[in-house]
């Protein structure tokens, strides 16, 4: 029996294939019937241009339907895709199309359509092992070369499912998709959801909070990143009856603040549920659909994860082990070897911890740590006591240079106050070495397009804030 994960999406469409797949805000909407179609017809051009199982097919393409065919196309072959980053530069995209060496590199997914378009459908869908390459995913790289993370026809199809089980979803769900799909977020939880679920799309090309707001009283769920809720949140027009239809609302691919969180349900009445995850293994841990759902906490592991504190220690960086974890970085084997324990688990490089009633809490990165004077500091405890203080909008803590404790704590704010009411505040809150020792005022956070914040550009500006003064 063949596990492609393209068959196990066919096989949940709906038996009528004139119900809508893709509902765009203009324009007509397209079918599932023409989604199995348009897909059929470039896997047909891609048999045609020689793509083997096992190929891999590069893509750096605007969002669009199209661009979905295409992936599932892909899946449908045999082959691996492997989705690229619009804002990549030139340079960055030739170290990826040296690395991975595609057989195919698109840059416009609907220029593909139209070369398929007098192709007749392809309807055999190429038999693939659970174990088989779907996709590869590269890392952010901020920590040196990007990683390649594989990802199998299994890893994609387990998450799929444990996520549309977890979140309830069916038929009668209307998914508002309004994330970018060369992501984990958008392609693989997003649209997987909404696949399996046979049910319509709400399909904008981007962020767009009018748009969004436009759209709400049509759909049921929505996913975002906590960026997408705080731009709601500023908008008059976003009110408790414009959301006052939807099941759900989940955020993750950055940490949602509490803030944002009480904020939200103050005006909606409902909680943003909040999960984690990571382009090497998926989803791997979510808040309840039904009970209580934690601010800061990222909820419980899926059914069939093992996660644990590595060390043993209270709090410490987190190890996984699953069906959705992936099998290694693509042609990296010895850092492979480097990045799972002797008895299989994922080291994730997330610090964090459990608590008794199993809930995950995450402290930040592993990378983010801060030596200050000896002791460990965990950006993500002072940040915490920093969005609570008057005037402070959001902050970013980081480590930088100096020359008497190793590194000093350094606290990067947007809002208004000034640097002696936060140090002071944190001080009031905080053991003092954990404590910033300078604060530093900017009118917005850096965050790659995901919406993390960019602690490496961040280091990377202020590294020379505790330089010492010539003589």
């Amino acid at each position: 029996m063949s596990e492609n994960l393209y068959a196990l999406f066919a096989s949940r469409f709906p038996a009528d294939r004139s119900e809508p797949c893709f509902v765009p805000p203009e324009g007509p909407a397209i079918s599932y019937g023409e989604l199995e179609a348009g897909t059929g017809r470039i896997a047909a051009l891609l048999r045609a241009k020689g793509v083997k199982p096992g190929d891999r097919i590069a893509v750096q393409a605007p969002k669009s339907p199209q661009m979905v065919m295409l992936y599932l196309a892909t899946l449908q072959v045999g082959a691996a895709f492997l989705p690229l980053n619009t804002a990549y530069t030139a340079a960055e995209i030739e170290y990826f199309l040296n690395d991975a060496e595609p057989v195919l590199f698109v840059r416009d997914a609907a220029e593909i359509a139209d070369e398929a378009q007098a192709l007749e459908s392809l309807a055999e869908i190429t038999p693939r092992a659970a174990s088989d390459l779907a996709a590869i995913l590269y890392t952010s790289g901020t920590t040196g070369r990007s990683k390649g993370a594989m990802l199998s026809h299994g890893n994609l199809a387990a998450n799929a499912l444990a996520l549309h089980e977890a979140w309830g979803f069916t038929h009668e769900d209307v998914l508002l998709h309004a994330l970018p799909i060369f992501h984990v977020h958008g392609l693989f939880v997003a649209l997987h959801c909404s696949l399996l679920s046979g049910g319509p799309m709400l399909w904008l090309d981007k962020f767009d909070e009018a748009k969004v707001i436009a759209a709400l009283p049509r759909a049921t769920v929505m996913m975002g990143v906590p960026t997408f809720y705080v731009r709601l949140l500023a908008d008059p027009a976003f009110t408790r009856e414009a959301a006052g239809g939807m099941r759900l609302f989940i955020s993750g691919s950055a940490p949602l603040l509490e803030s944002t969180f009480a904020e939200f349900e103050a005006r909606t009445g409902q909680r943003i549920l909040e999960r984690y995850g990571m382009s090497e293994a998926a989803i791997i841990t979510t808040n309840p659909l039904h009970g209580a759902r934690v601010p800061g906490s990222v909820g419980f592991p899926l059914p069939g994860v093992s996660l644990r504190v590595g060390g043993g220690a209270e709090v410490g960086v987190l190890e996984i082990k699953g069906p959705s974890v992936f099998s290694g970085y693509w042609r990296m084997p010895e850092k492979t070897a480097e990045e799972f324990t002797a008895d299989g688990y994922f080291i994730t490089g997330d610090v964090g911890r459990v608590d008794a009633d199993g809930r995950v809490w995450i402290s930040g990165r592993a990378k983010d740590l801060i030596i200050s004077g000896g002791f460990n500091v965990y950006p993500k405890e002072v940040e915490l006591i920093l969005d609570e203080l008057a005037g402070v909008v959001e902050s970013a803590v980081i480590g930088a240079p100096h020359p008497d404790f190793g590194e000093a704590v350094v606290a990067i704010v947007v809002g208004r106050s000034d640097e002696a009411s936060i140090i002071s505040g944190a001080r009031e809150r905080l053991a003092a070495f954990k404590a910033p020792k300078k604060v530093v005022f900017v009118t917005e956070l850096p965050r790659n397009t995901m919406g993390k914040v960019q602690k490496n550009r961040l280091r990377e500006t202020y590294a020379g804030l505790f330089a010492p003064v010539p003589s």
